[in-house]
């Protein structure tokens, strides 16, 4: 797994990069469309890891959060 989380960082950067560097309105966008993607495969990843008792309760407390954002929403 941890593996895993490096290397979608590691593509995150890349894609950065890439985007800045890139003089294609097309390609930037891509290039941004796919490092976010990679930053979100990342956070899942990182969401899965096991921590301590402290980070536990603040990983549940904005899961709690974000639940009820979501449902004052609609």
């Amino acid at each position: 797994m941890n593996r895993e989380l490096r290397e979608f960082r590691r593509l995150e950067r890349v894609c950065l990069e890439q985007a800045a560097l890139s003089t294609m309105d097309l390609a930037r966008s891509g290039l941004l469309k796919v490092a976010n993607d990679c930053r979100i495969a990342a956070e899942a990843i990182e969401a899965q890891a096991p921590r301590g008792a402290f980070a536990g309760a603040v990983q549940a407390l904005k899961l709690a959060l974000s639940a009820t954002g979501m449902s004052n929403r609609h």
